[in-house]
């Protein structure tokens, strides 16, 4: 059987709000993240992954940061396309496993929603998602908070 392997990444700073969105999941924040879309940077990077695997680029050139259409968008919204597209060239997910890396907001206990949220999008069942964090022990950007940033990587095989 073939299978193809992507590997995605995103970065968004905080800013004013008092929510982020990750994983699909909107979880209460003394900051929100400065982005066009939602700011979900998980799902993002799943985007790209998936993307990549399939050889059909990455996020910005489907959700462009400067096309007004995109502004504020729903990021399961753009998952889902995101699917749609692999599967009009014959590819659909196989697994994905993410990464958060972020000193705050605290990502256990949104841990199963989001690997809910996730495999609902991309038609996996929960066990074929993963979502782990990990923290930059204080070090960098990441480290002094100033932002959120996410991996993933993902396996594509071919539609049935």
């Amino acid at each position: 059987m073939t299978v193809r392997i992507g590997h995605g990444y995103d970065v968004h700073a905080f800013g004013d709000g008092d929510h982020v969105i990750l994983g699909g999941v909107r979880i209460a924040h003394d900051r929100g993240l400065v982005a066009h879309s939602d700011g979900d940077v998980l799902l993002h990077a799943v985007c790209d992954a998936l993307l990549g695997a399939a050889g059909l680029g990455d996020i910005g050139v489907y959700f462009p940061d400067t096309d007004p259409a995109w502004a504020g968008a729903d990021s399961r919204a753009l998952l889902r396309r995101v699917v749609a597209e692999l599967a009009d060239v014959g590819w659909v997910p196989a697994n994905v496993d993410t990464t958060l890396i972020c000193q705050v907001p605290r990502i256990g206990p949104h841990r199963a929603a989001m690997r809910a949220q996730l495999a609902a999008d991309l038609g996996l069942a929960p066990e074929a998602v993963n979502v782990k964090a990990t923290t930059t022990e204080r070090l960098g950007f990441l480290g002094r908070g100033e932002g959120i940033a996410a991996h993933a990587v993902t396996l594509i095989v071919p539609r049935a």
